[in-house]
């Protein structure tokens, strides 16, 4: 790993970025929420992630405005301002952010106007989180895979863009089976399949498309990568107090299981070699490097013994970082407000710990939970019901967290806590 790491504070310093980071801006006083000299920050994608960034800017003193595609989201429940809009539509993400006029614009999703984005940030009209140019960059797989793989000469699976069948047939040829594919720009396992054999392309090609977010769309084709395990490795961008210089700290290893995609539990810390975990540190922090920004980042990674394989960067805090909701002395959502504002970063871990998704189950709106004192005496847990206006069957509607004395029993406890809950419609 290049640059300077420092095992006391956990922070990693790494060289040539000085300059231009130090130049980002930074709040010298933070305003009263209400007031004209309200400090405010304009967060895109207001489910449950953008929720508990809403709640941690908030405890700072920080006016916070919630916007996203449909009425009574998560982060709408609890913002000070809420707004409608196609955050796709790049006219309409400028007539609000010149009306409301924020510092930050935070985005929590990938399915944005990025390319207006990028004009805004260049006009001076406001700060983009960590920057227009990283969330332009990761909404696409194909523009993040080419950095890391091209650019950075990170280790990747192997790979092909594909525009269409007969390219996508092709490419499955000649990387093999079984092999992944995804489209090039969708989330939470969205289009996202495992092609086994020949007979699997046409429904995996189809797959894909219906999980696009745009028509057409390109898809990525991926060598199947033998791991042992992945994981996320959080991974923070902020201004260290001894020097005023940026720094990168890395929360504790998170182990994830994935169904179709998608998490469905997490648990911290994820045991790991030393050596690999030096892999995975140095890996995020030269990915993350080359994004630039505050904040956090979700860095997730393939693992085989000590050799660690980039597989995708999120420029916010991570659906699997829920867990950090009740391991660390400061959740992701807490840390990722504090670097944006230049504040302090504390990446402690105070417990092992666990989260386990509670899906829908129903197709309704309107719904009732019940369970929900079941669940919560199972020692050393809490439940967060995300408050979503509509439930579907897989749609995750809120999580359990549980720690205990090892990573093992928080996921039995946070895994019996999930299943207490269930959904009516």
């Amino acid at each position: 790993m290049s640059g300077v790491f420092d095992t006391v504070s956990g922070s990693y310093m790494e060289p040539g970025a000085q300059t231009e980071e130090s130049q980002l801006f930074i709040p010298e006083k933070i305003g009263t929420p209400l007031a004209p000299n309200a400090t405010k920050v304009m967060i895109l994608g207001s489910g449950e992630l953008g929720k508990e960034v809403t709640i941690a800017f908030q405890r700072l003193g920080v006016e916070v405005h919630a916007v996203d595609r449909y009425d009574n989201a998560p982060a709408h429940q609890v913002a000070h301002f809420s707004y409608v809009i196609d955050m796709t539509d790049a006219a309409a993400v400028r007539e609000l952010v010149t009306t409301v006029k924020p510092d930050f614009i935070i985005p929590e999703i990938e399915a944005l106007a990025t390319d207006e984005l990028v004009r805004i940030e260049q006009e001076g009209l406001a700060t983009v989180v960590p920057t227009a140019r990283a969330t332009q960059l990761t909404m696409n797989r194909e523009g993040i895979r080419r950095l890391a793989s091209e650019e950075l000469g990170l280790p990747t699976s192997g790979y092909e863009f594909c525009s269409t069948f007969e390219e996508f047939t092709a490419a499955a040829e000649r990387l093999g089976y079984p092999n992944v594919v995804k489209p090039v720009m969708s989330s939470s396992g969205k289009g996202q399949s495992v092609v086994r054999s020949a007979e699997d392309l046409e429904s995996a090609w189809e797959y894909a498309m219906s999980g696009a977010r745009v028509a057409n769309q390109r898809v990525i084709v991926e060598q199947f990568v033998e791991f042992d395990y992945e994981i996320t490795l959080l991974t923070v961008r902020g201004i260290d107090p001894a020097t005023g210089k940026p720094a990168t700290w890395f929360c504790e290893p998170i182990g994830h299981r994935q169904q179709d995609g998608d998490y469905v539990e997490s648990w911290q810390p994820m045991e790991m070699t030393a050596p690999a975990l030096e892999n995975a540190r140095s890996v995020a922090a030269r990915i993350t490097n080359a994004l630039g920004g505050r904040g956090v980042f979700g860095v997730e990674l393939f693992v085989s013994g000590d050799d660690v394989y980039f597989s995708e960067v999120s420029p916010r805090p991570h659906d699997t970082g829920l867990v950090t909701l009740a391991t660390q002395r400061f959740s992701e959502f807490e840390l990722h407000a504090k670097a944006v504002l230049g504040l302090p970063v504390d990446v402690t871990l105070t417990s092992p710990g666990a989260s386990a998704v509670i899906y829908g189950g129903v197709e309704s709106t309107g719904v009732s939970y019940a369970g929900l004192a079941e669940a919560l005496a199972v020692a050393e847990t809490d439940v967060r019901l995300f408050g979503k206006p509509e439930a579907f069957t897989k749609r995750r509607m809120g999580v359990a967290v549980s720690t205990a004395e090892d990573t093992a029993s928080a996921r039995d406890r946070a895994t019996l806590a999930a299943a207490a809950v269930t959904v009516h419609g």
